[in-house]
């Protein structure tokens, strides 16, 4: 979802580009290149509400540090 929160940053800003840049060898091995979370616990405990997709989530996160910076 990297590349998904790039594009719905720059969606929700209008503006901007994605540069891909190599993934720097000191850090492999160290840095997660992905993550998912396991919600089995959560739905097992009974949890059954729906989230927001990233993109929501994303769009969302922007337009409220876009607010705070106009007020």
């Amino acid at each position: 979802p990297f590349r998904a929160i790039a594009e719905t940053v720059i969606g929700t800003l209008g503006k901007g580009e994605i540069e891909f840049i190599d993934f720097p060898d000191h850090l492999k091995g160290s840095y997660q290149s992905f993550t998912q979370a396991d919600m089995s616990r959560l739905r097992a405990a009974g949890y059954n509400g729906q989230f927001r997709t990233v993109e929501t989530g994303v769009r969302d996160y922007v337009e409220w540090l876009k607010a705070q910076r106009s007020s």
